[in-house]
């Protein structure tokens, strides 16, 4: 199933509104401040596709994710998530363990792997709750107006 050709597509976005305030760092970027945690109120947006309706006449019903706006609050809100390879992963667990902020350790952060973070945990779940009639087409995650990063699911996914 080609995903740039499915007949029907639907979008389902949880903006900065939502207050998914995480804050990170990217210990590789040493040439910029974007070395020091730092955080955004992330957004993310969702990209649907198939080439049947339901027999509602809907891709999918907004309705139903509420398990994903759960697990985007679980992962994201109020959170400092964490490179699991960061050289200072242990003195930012401490953190947590100090009662001062809840920890959530990633394959690596930043918006291109939220977006890839976020498209593995909806992909399978979409295609197997609709039988493979729907395809998670794209997530898109926001750190704010101005910079964002999407991850593009393949036949596989």
């Amino acid at each position: 199933m080609n995903m740039r050709n499915f007949k029907y597509f639907s979008t389902k976005t949880y903006g900065h509104e939502e207050g998914l305030s995480c804050a990170f760092r990217q210990p590789l970027a040493t040439h910029s401040h974007c070395s020091l945690l730092h955080g955004y109120a992330l957004s993310f947006s969702f990209k649907f596709g198939c080439d049947m309706l339901d027999d509602k006449n809907w891709v999918v019903d907004f309705g139903g994710l509420k398990e994903l706006k759960t697990w985007l609050k679980d992962n994201f809100d109020h959170k400092i998530t964490v490179c699991k390879d960061d050289p200072e992963i242990e003195r930012i667990l401490k953190l947590q363990d100090e009662g001062l902020a809840e920890v959530v350790v990633m394959n690596g952060v930043g918006c291109e792997k939220f977006a890839e973070h976020v498209f593995r945990f909806v992909a399978k779940k979409v295609a197997i709750e609709s039988m493979y009639r729907v395809r998670l087409v794209s997530v898109e995650a926001f750190e704010h107006g101005a910079n964002s990063a999407i991850c593009v699911g393949g036949t596989d996914e």
